[in-house]
């Protein structure tokens, strides 16, 4: 009788902000998740260029201890004040930037089919996500909103970004939506 092999992927989800950022990092082996850590980075006020440097040094110290070998990062949305939308933006890139120094491949979510994949209702209430990464990957308490909205992402990718079913996409891109 043969067994099966499985191996395990390492999986860093990060929901970026600029006051807290998310971090959630779990193993894929093979269908099963397990839960690694999570947390949040609290970003302290300041100039914005000094706050992006704390999202990519304290994002470099978190691929540093747990070493992943892909990461999820979750997609701005248009916020009603485009501002808003704008300094979003400039957080996830400080933290696209941080797994891209070093070198992971970086898929993007937006929030829609993040929440799809976790709970299966891409309008679904931030509790409602908390609810579903505390029950997915059996924690005993439920985790904060951003380490948990990480998780999800983190888990979005599990489920979703390998690929169709067993599918590798090593070595393709992802481009609205669809591999390339």
């Amino acid at each position: 009788m043969i067994h099966a092999t499985h191996t395990s992927l390492r999986i860093l989800g990060i929901d970026p902000g600029l006051r807290i950022t998310g971090f959630g990092v779990l193993d894929k082996v093979g269908q099963k998740l397990v839960y690694v850590a999570s947390g949040c980075i609290k970003i302290p006020g300041g100039e914005l260029p000094d706050r992006l440097k704390t999202i990519l040094d304290s994002l470099r110290e978190v691929i540093a201890q747990y070493q992943p070998q892909q990461v999820a990062v979750e997609k701005v949305f248009v916020n009603v004040n485009p501002q808003s939308t704008l300094m979003l933006g400039q957080a996830r890139g400080a933290a696209i930037c941080a797994a891209v120094l070093a070198q992971l491949p970086v898929a993007e979510y937006t929030a829609l089919q993040v929440k799809q994949a976790v709970v299966g209702n891409g309008h679904a209430k931030k509790e409602q996500v908390q609810d579903m990464v505390q029950r997915l990957l059996a924690l005993s308490g439920t985790p904060s909103s951003d380490a948990a909205d990480a998780l999800a992402c983190a888990i979005c990718h599990a489920h979703g970004g390998q690929g169709l079913g067993a599918l590798a996409t090593a070595g393709y891109r992802v481009k609205k939506g669809r591999l390339i």
